[in-house]
């Protein structure tokens, strides 16, 4: 039994939004019917994306809709806002909150009460003053860019087999990865293995006549899995003819041309951005303490440093690692975490309202896996190292027990069956995301700023 009611906040439907909520309403389900405790979960999706998928569904693997968690039908004792936390005043117990209908109601910003606050909103990409990077470049985090990404690839593909200028063909067909981390080595990986397989169905377009450009501005890609298998990765992309540059950084990307730090100029219409993320902005308008990095400074239980009735986990909080004699190290700040730490973050909210000691997290890395397109992987997992064809179908086991749900889980395998089965789709629907352009102009109108370029592609 709780001490007294409680209103639960918790902030993001990410890793650790949806995970945390999803434990609470089995711990407090008592608590929940009798109107002792309420949930309330606001975030800007209604649905969490489970981005260990994002590159196989830029690639077709998966069938976008997969790769996403309705919140609302994994979370039907909460109550999910669509919105976003804009500042927390949690001094006063209040969150400032804008939702869908705010600009159309005109009454200006809600007043969000609580009791216990969670803040898991995520991280959001760490972009630099690059000149031209804002106007052309694309990132990989939702599955909105996912799809946009792949509509993208398949459009230059048709650009660069109907035009007859050399140089807008070398341009479509030369694209461009800044970050070797996970999201830029998978992705990267995977649509060139889907461009590559693509190639077999037009008349003028080969293989070798795409550039497919790796740029890490550090010495080495995937530190995750270790040295010996981040250079494996790299002779690996470069087997495929992918230019990887290491110690390279992009200097500009204006008017469509990515000028590298070593002085290498590539014309190209498609300039990826995976370099990194940093805490989401929300967290600087709050009063609550931060690191100097920008995140939130927590304990081991995962509370809000010094702050009762906060809690933080995953990409916005400082985690001491507990495992680890090294003073100051925190946990990485990963889905493999957040998970974990969502669970204990939960259980520890419930001990805190029937008055019990809270939990110490605790949870040694495992290691990490990666995929390199169809069949290729690398992994690293409790001490061994794997390549190719087991490490690829290690990285789809591990990620499928992990995916929310059996109804996902079995959706996930069906699609996996049958890509097996049959062949690869290569389509592109890059018009989904300007529906209403087609209309526009059949009724006589302009199309739309954004779509303006191309009515009906995603360039």
């Amino acid at each position: 039994m709780v001490k007294e009611r409680a209103r639960i906040l918790v902030v993001g439907g990410g890793y650790v939004g949806m995970y945390t909520a999803l434990r609470l309403q089995r711990r407090l389900k008592q608590e929940l019917a009798r109107g002792d405790a309420e949930i309330t979960v606001v975030t800007p999706d209604p649905y969490m994306t489970y981005q260990p998928f994002l590159p196989e569904a830029a690639a077709g693997s998966i069938s976008p809709r997969h790769v996403v968690v309705p919140l609302r039908r994994v979370l039907p004792h909460c109550r999910v806002v669509v919105g976003e936390v804009t500042a927390v005043d949690h001094a006063k117990r209040t969150a400032t909150l804008t939702t869908l209908a705010t600009e159309e109601e005109g009454a200006g910003p809600q007043q969000l009460t609580y009791d216990e606050l969670v803040l898991a909103p995520g991280s959001v990409s760490r972009t630099l003053p690059i000149p031209g990077l804002a106007d052309h470049a694309i990132g990989f985090k939702t599955v909105e860019e996912a799809i946009g990404l792949r509509n993208h690839v398949i459009e230059q593909m048709d650009i660069a087999s109907s035009t007859r200028d050399p140089a807008i063909r070398d341009a479509a067909l030369t694209f461009v990865f800044v970050g070797g981390g996970y999201a830029g080595v998978e992705a990267l990986g995977e649509l060139e293995d889907m461009a590559r397989y693509t190639t077999r169905y037009y008349h003028n377009v080969q293989p070798e006549d795409m550039k497919w450009i790796l740029v890490e501005a550090s010495d080495r890609i995937l530190p995750e899995v270790g040295a010996d298998l981040g250079r494996y990765t790299v002779s690996e992309l470069r087997r495929r003819n992918i230019d990887v540059r290491l110690n390279t950084r992009l200097d500009s990307c204006a008017d469509r041309v990515a000028v590298l730090s070593d002085g290498a100029r590539f014309p190209t219409r498609t300039i990826v951005w995976t370099a990194g993320v940093k805490p989401h902005p929300l967290l600087a308008a709050t009063d609550l303490p931060l690191t100097e990095r920008g995140r939130l400074k927590c304990t081991p239980e995962l509370t809000v440093d010094g702050v009762p009735h906060a809690w933080a986990a995953g990409d916005t909080a400082a985690v001491p690692d507990v495992t680890v004699d090294e003073p100051g190290r925190e946990t990485a700040p990963n889905a493999q975490h957040a998970v974990r730490q969502a669970k204990v973050l939960a259980d520890n909210i419930v001990r805190s309202l029937r008055g019990e000691p809270l939990q110490t997290y605790s949870h040694k890395y495992v290691g990490s896996v990666a995929s390199l397109g169809l069949h290729q992987g690398v992994a690293h997992v409790y001490g061994r190292k794997l390549k190719g064809y087991p490490a690829w179908f290690m990285h789809r086991a591990y990620h499928l027990s992990r995916v929310p749900t059996v109804n996902r889980k079995m959706r996930v395998l069906a699609e996996w069956t049958l890509s097996g089965l049959f062949k690869r789709e290569i389509v592109s629907l890059g018009s989904l995301e300007h529906p209403r352009a087609e209309f526009e102009l059949a009724a006589g109108g302009k199309p739309s700023e954004e779509s303006s370029d191309d009515p009906k592609g995603s360039s």
